[in-house]
């Protein structure tokens, strides 16, 4: 009887467990997401191991420069603004904000190619950008799933 009790505990204790860990979902990670993103670049845009150390430090240069414009942006965005003329401000900071990261990009567009040919930093450009919807449909995907009893 002993024996069988022990089983039993085990077992529920084994689903349980495997049961925990379907519903976990994994945590986001900047530093594997960036890995990943220079991994998928350097694969479809066939850079050599010394085209890419000397890009990529550029290129996330560029990402910290961007993700500081996105996150004012983000902080502008919060609430909606209360009269006509306190929205039209925050629609003149965005647009500013806009041209500013169009500014980042044409900048760094320009260093990129003092680093690589022309044809290879398009390569990238394409690249980064069928990462990132790969990674947006795959977020939606999972985060759309309906949920398992």
């Amino acid at each position: 009887m002993k024996k069988l009790f022990i089983i039993i505990v085990l077992v529920c204790g084994m689903i349980m467990s495997a049961s925990a860990q379907e519903n976990k979902k994994p945590k986001f990670s900047p530093q594997k997401f960036q890995a990943d993103l220079e991994n998928f670049i350097k694969q479809e845009a066939k850079l050599t191991n010394h085209e890419a150390d000397a890009f990529f430090p550029v290129f996330r240069e560029m990402g910290h420069k961007q993700r500081v414009v996105y996150q004012r942006m983000r902080k502008l965005g919060f609430d909606k603004p209360k009269t006509e003329e306190e929205c039209k401000n925050v629609l003149m900071q965005r647009d500013k904000m806009d041209l500013e990261l169009k500014k980042i990009q044409q900048t760094y567009h320009n260093k990129f190619l003092e680093i690589l040919p022309a044809s290879k930093v398009f390569d990238v450009i394409r690249a980064e950008d069928r990462f990132h919807r790969r990674m947006l449909k795959k977020w939606s995907h999972n985060n759309h799933q309906p949920k398992k009893n």
